[in-house]
């Protein structure tokens, strides 16, 4: 039995001028693609469902999401406030119903949004006395303790700083309550754990929130018991997206050993890369730069490794049939990692290994040497379009006249490299409108300004869509099968009242599927 979508404008990510009016699906997969004569061809043997007008596109890919951390998210206290009065209100709030022992677990602060200092455990000392209290910051890459959770696991001034992390000291000499990069394990390992079990009903419970935004599928980034949690729902069929899974560096010997390769596994959870941490982040000013930041001329940030060290991993993923991708945000952090790159793509050659579609996650500010590097050595830009609208201030404040190549993703894209868009959610929000509108105009979501930052920077909405659908599936191996809307592709698509590019920009983060489709099955409805 076929199903026809009839009465609809069926967009094409190619050519968006180029629009059908009826859509055949055969059970998971598209099988036709017309107008009003498959309605007559297919009518015997279909059932069929007029859209009312309304716009189809694919289903959109969100490249770089950390599904258990988004999930774990949604039930922590959220600290994206506008001053740091407002987030120890909700601190305090979420304090009154703690059970003796229990941790209080929040998220989102940014100090940057608060004058730029960073808050201590003063801030939270009276407000949180009896329980351990752990506030992981916007960037994930900086947490805030109060004194009872620095106690708890034995953080004091004369604790030394882990190799890649930091432990802030006051100018008493004593620990101020944030923990930096590597530092932050200290705490987290004596957080309660889930079992995989309830680590997969979290994520469970966490995708309808996912497929109302149209996301259809993710590159998920999170550790092991992310994995297997995973591998749980996709046995339980309870999936409801499709998701490829990078591997952290530290599985990268088990997953040799075990014969693992990029692009194994089913239609809806499937390996990806092997993920490396080049540096920091900008909110932390952890980030690795060539220069050190405005402003602070001892801190050029945290660089974990360099070239060399990179190559020598991606070596070993490289004979294993792995691909390879690093968290670089920093110009240094970037170059370091295409210098690791070039050695691999000889080491490709040199060994006749079929080269592979290997990643640099987040790009935030390049080096004008490098600037088409990643182009010439077919690396993809896995880029989150919505950190410029948070963090453009602050790249301004701390990168001066660098950022003129900050979140540059038209030069990339000129450069001729693949871009993959996501949202690094739950640093930020996971919906695609807010990134194209963001791509787009390069303006904050909440409060836009009239102009444009670095406008020179934007791309156009169908730029900025492919991002989202044709580049994440290039870049997880599914571009016979996600990404489009044709023949033998995944019935994996998204139902709106408006056409997204003729919708005026300002009005593109408002927009909203009423409809989600994944596996030929509607998933998710407005109504």
């Amino acid at each position: 039995m076929f199903k026809i979508l009839m009465n609809a404008s069926i967009l094409d990510v190619i050519d968006p001028s180029r629009i059908s009016s009826v859509l055949v699906l055969d059970q998971n997969r598209i099988h036709e693609i017309g107008n009003a004569e498959l309605i007559e061809k297919y009518a015997s043997m279909a059932e069929i469902e007029d859209l009312g007008g309304r716009f189809i596109l694919p289903g959109f890919t969100d490249a770089h999401i950390h599904l258990q951390e988004y999930a774990m998210s949604l039930r922590k206290i959220d600290l994206e406030t506008g001053t740091k009065q407002e987030a120890l209100d909700r601190i305090k709030k979420g304090a009154r119903d703690l059970k003796p022992g229990e941790w209080l677990l929040g998220h989102g602060w940014q100090q940057n949004d608060w004058g730029g200092d960073f808050p201590t455990k003063d801030d939270i000392d009276l407000l949180v006395p009896n329980n351990p209290a752990y506030l992981t910051g916007k960037s994930l890459h900086v947490a805030w303790c109060n004194s009872r959770a620095l106690g708890l696991v034995g953080i004091d001034e004369k604790t030394a700083d882990p190799i890649n992390g930091k432990i802030v000291l006051g100018a008493d000499g004593t620990p101020t309550g944030i923990l930096l990069e590597t530092a932050m394990l200290l705490v987290e390992r004596k957080l309660p754990e889930l079992n995989e079990f309830e680590i997969a009903e979290v994520i469970h419970k966490s995708l309808p929130s996912l497929l109302k935004f149209g996301i259809t599928s993710v590159h998920d980034f999170d550790y092991k018991p992310a994995f297997k949690a995973l591998q749980l729902l996709d046995i339980q069929k309870k999936l409801t997206l499709r998701v490829v899974k990078n591997i952290p560096v530290s599985l990268l010997n088990f997953a040799a050993e075990l014969g693992l390769r990029t692009g194994f596994g089913s239609d809806f959870l499937k390996i990806g890369s092997v993920k490396v941490f080049m540096d920091g982040a900008l909110g932390p000013r952890t980030a690795a730069m060539v220069e050190p930041y405005a402003n602070e001329e001892s801190n050029k940030g945290i660089l974990n490794m360099d070239g060399e060290e990179f190559f020598e991993i991606a070596a070993k993923a490289a004979d294993s049939g792995l691909g390879m991708t690093g968290h670089a945000i920093g110009d240094l952090a970037v170059h370091e990692i295409l210098v690791g790159y070039e050695r691999l793509r000889q080491y490709e050659r040199d060994n006749e290994y079929q080269p592979l579609r290997h990643r640099i996650e987040h790009v935030q500010v390049i080096h004008p040497k490098d600037r088409s590097k990643l182009a010439e050595l077919a690396i993809v830009a896995s880029m989150q379009p919505i950190h410029a609208s948070s963090d453009m201030d602050s790249a301004d404040k701390y990168w001066g006249e660098r950022a003129k190549l900050s979140y540059a993703w038209k030069t990339q894209l000129t450069a001729g490299a693949t871009l993959a868009f996501g949202s690094d959610s739950p640093v930020e929000s996971p919906n695609p409108f807010w990134g194209l509108f963001a791509a787009v105009t390069r303006k904050k979501i909440l409060a836009p300004s009239p102009k444009s930052w670095r406008e020179e920077q934007c791309l156009t909405i169908d730029e900025a869509i492919r991002a989202y659908t044709i580049g994440p599936a290039f870049a997880g191996y599914q571009e016979n099968d996600l990404g489009q809307l044709k023949p033998g592709f995944f019935a994996d698509l998204i139902v709106l009242e408006q056409n997204p590019y003729l919708c005026d920009v300002e009005r593109i983060k408002n927009l909203h599927p009423v409809k989600t489709m994944v596996n030929g099955k509607w998933v998710w409805s407005a109504e």
